[in-house]
């Protein structure tokens, strides 16, 4: 900034861009809170049929999240306007105070051709007014000056300049729509733009020469900076999409830097997580920069990162860099179909196991499950937080019949395609590797059942359903369908690999309206209208629900997944078809006993065909302990402790499929408040445990729970809503829990090949 600029600045102007974005910001917060409560609001209580069910509610969601972000990118652009607005009347104002001290000692500054200025006597003495005094000064006064003013008119450049710099990166982040990316004024934006450039030069550093102080400030510095957009992208692209993959690779190299490693080793997985949930930051920006890191960065998933080849390829590294943080899906999709690529070269189209292990091999995951060697077990990670890229990778095809390989329909010698799902969940020959105490890894198949948790419900797995969450969609349900028939074909997919059924579990729960229609083995009659979904139904064979919930019931937690999810949706379902204010069009044409009998029926057969599961668990070779199916139950109370008490809505896809959610409000949840605080008060007393000494006490026990909350339920939706006959409902629901419970009996008997322990019988 030149001297005549900020002498003579007239800051209306900026005034008035600061008085503009704080009116804009206003009206952004109201748009914001209508769009929160009224558009949001009202979209996620609204009976959604049709195309609506699929597109609006989700289009309605995604602009109320644009009015927040739009918020939030004219607060960070208001705040650094007033910063920078503040900062620059603050240098004009040291400007014109110490031009005024030099005149006082006869200087004056005057500005030169170029942008400079020269600091000059402002009168002559032999020049002055007979009688005028002309102040003195000296050579050093002259100097002092000449330095004070290009000192303030360096900082006032330096303001101007990073306010520049940061308005341009936080516009840039997003080319549709806006950024969420909020700073509270210019020096904080600005001092994250710098550290990441800091940052990105420790990186660049030979691994040999990077000192312990280097190591540990990468890693506070990453740790802090991690959620910053301005920071992320900085940092990712002056590092390069390949000098990231060099630096985790490098510095993972045996014995590159032995000195770091003594001090440092421990603390390797937390730079780990700290540089993966930076760079999953970064992949959400738009600029340019960063869209050259995500194409170098794919394009290397498939080769070496050597010159001379050898391993590891680039897709080896990034996977581990992906383990945390919310991945742009494109990027994802990119990047899986070029791992797709690779792991298609290297097995010959699956023909055998590539990414093996040799025990030589850098160490490129320190997070003690796996050693990172396998490609897919990261990225499984990062589709397991990413929803949709998850749900378009296992919809995309691994190979085509018309492919060179061994894959053929079953009975023929016919080759026959395979999507992504058939490969890696039923036909993949996954690598041997082992887990910091030398075992046998699961992280691989445990990180692919994550993935397809998140794939088939909607939202990042570990999580629970909100509110705004949209129906299951086509491909969504298509890979439910897929799972089930699978592991009915094949029940040792989930029972070899016990750890997946946890995710399983949850599939399930997030799919119990599907799961009861599938059940009630109904197309001509009203079992839409009993079991009402929101979204695409997932089109379930009976036989294959029972073989699919006997095998994941074998799993404590899938058992609890499933368990817990069926008696809350049971309970709001009574609550849903007691409710005299329900739309005639959406009642079922049943009599209330009929209605509860059919609802309890379905929950019976649920909860029986999982109690099967769990018996032969604890009474079949695995010899599991009733123990740890009461513990796992009892633990879902922290999952729905968020739930319990909010009007849930209908269904454990309550939020998935939140038909009649205005409806089914504060009775629903006082419905199954009750229900499931029942559940996990038998849990913590563990009743189980006594019950499981003969082969009839855990079916018995199973049943005699299953019709405590099942009457529960129906006895408090009726007299919620004033029936009454609410004092016969728990006959009612006893009898439709007793023809449950025979049901799964019977529905079972096809799977008795599988099972070791005897079938109940029916």
């Amino acid at each position: 900034m030149d001297l005549e600029t900020l002498r003579f600045a007239k800051f209306g102007l900026l005034d008035e861009a600061v008085t503009d974005w704080t009116t804009l910001i206003a009206k952004l917060a109201s748009l914001k809170e209508d769009a929160d409560d009224g558009l949001r609001g009202q979209a996620n209580k609204a009976n959604w049929s049709g195309d609506n069910q699929k597109v609006t509610k989700q289009f309605i969601g995604r602009t109320a999240g644009e009015f927040a972000d739009a918020h939030t990118q004219a607060t960070s652009i208001r705040n650094i306007l007033r910063d920078t607005r503040d900062e620059l009347r603050g240098h004009h104002t040291k400007l014109i105070e110490a031009i005024d001290r030099g005149l006082k000692k006869n200087l004056t500054v005057t500005s030169t051709s170029g942008g400079g200025f020269t600091v000059t006597m402002n009168i002559h003495p032999d020049r002055a007014a007979k009688g005028t005094t002309v102040p003195d000064h000296t050579a050093s006064d002259v100097t002092e000056l000449r330095g004070e003013v290009q000192k303030i008119l360096d900082a006032a450049t330096q303001s101007d300049s990073s306010a520049a710099e940061v308005l341009k990166a936080l516009v840039d982040q997003s080319k549709l729509g806006f950024s969420d990316a909020s700073y509270t004024d210019r020096d904080s934006a600005a001092d994250a733009l710098r550290a990441a450039e800091d940052l990105a030069k420790i990186a660049k550093k030979d691994p040999e020469d990077l000192t312990v102080a280097e190591f540990d400030r990468l890693n506070t510095d990453l740790k802090k900076y991690a959620n910053d957009d301005l920071f992320a992208e900085r940092f990712a692209t002056a590092l390069t999409g390949k000098g990231t993959l060099d630096f985790w690779s490098e510095l993972n190299r045996p014995m590159i830097n032995p000195e770091l490693m003594h001090e440092r080793r421990d603390q390797m997985g937390e730079l780990q997580k700290n540089l993966s949930l930076t760079l999953a930051t970064a992949s959400q920006s738009d600029t340019a920069a960063m869209e050259t890191w995500k194409r170098d960065v794919v394009a290397y998933a498939d080769k070496p990162l050597e010159k001379n080849g050898g391993m590891p390829f680039g897709g080896q590294v990034m996977s581990n860099l992906m383990r945390w943080g919310d991945y742009d899906d494109k990027f994802l999709n990119d990047y899986g179909n070029k791992l797709v690529e690779a792991e298609k070269k290297l097995t010959h189209n699956g023909a055998h196991v590539a990414w093996q292990p040799m025990g030589v091999d850098p160490q490129l995951n320190h997070t003690g499950t796996d050693s990172g060697w396998d490609p897919m077990t990261g990225f499984f990670k990062a589709l397991a937080n990413s929803p949709d890229a998850s749900t378009e990778f296992f919809g995309d095809t691994f190979v085509t019949k018309d492919e060179d390989h061994d894959f053929k329909v079953e009975g023929k010698d016919d080759k026959r395609a395979l999507s992504n799902f058939e490969y890696f969940f039923e036909e993949r020959d996954w690598p041997h590797d082992y887990d910091k105490d030398h075992e046998e890894s699961i992280a691989g198949r445990n990180n692919l059942a994550m993935a397809l948790e998140a794939a088939t419900t909607g939202h990042p797995a570990g999580e629970m359903p909100t509110p705004d969450l949209a129906p299951h969609n086509d491909a969504q349900a298509a890979l439910m369908e897929d799972i089930v028939a699978s592991v009915a074909d094949d029940p040792k997919r989930l029972t070899d690999h016990p750890h997946m059924s946890d995710s399983m579990g949850q599939i399930a729960s997030e799919y119990l309206p599907d799961i009861n229609r599938g059940i009630s083995d109904d197309s001509q009659g009203n079992t839409d209208k009993l079991f009402p979904v929101s979204g695409t139904q997932a089109q379930l064979a009976h036989s294959d629900l029972s073989a699919f919930l006997v095998t994941v019931g074998q799993s404590p937690d899938g058992y609890a997944a499933i368990e817990v999810g069926q008696n809350a949706y049971m309970s709001n379902l009574m609550d849903y078809h007691l409710n005299p204010n329900l739309p005639e069009d959406q009642r079922y044409p049943q009599s209330p006993e009929n209605t509860i009998e059919a609802i309890t029926r379905r929950s019976g057969e649920v909860s029986g065909t999982i109690t099967i599961g769990m018996q032969e668990a604890v009474l079949g070779p695995a010899a599991k302990e009733a123990k740890e199916f009461s513990d796992s139950v009892a633990q879902q109370k922290n999952a729905w402790s968020g739930a319990i008490g909010t009007g849930i809505g209908v269904g454990v896809s309550y939020i998935a499929t939140p038909i009649g959610g205005a409806i089914a409000g504060g009775a629903a949840s006082t419905v199954s408040s009750m229900v499931l605080e029942h559940i996990f008060q038998q849990s913590e007393t563990d009743v189980l445990t006594a019950a499981s000494q003969e082969a009839s006490g855990l079916w018995e026990k199973g049943k005699e729970l299953s019709g405590d909350q099942s009457q529960m339920a129906a006895i408090k939706a009726a007299e919620i809503h004033g029936h009454d006959y609410a004092n016969q409902v728990a006959d009612w629901a006893t009898k439709g829990r007793d023809d449950g419970f025979s049901d799964a009996a019977s529905n079972v008997r096809h799977m008795s090949d599988h099972l070791t322990t005897e079938v109940p019988p029916a």
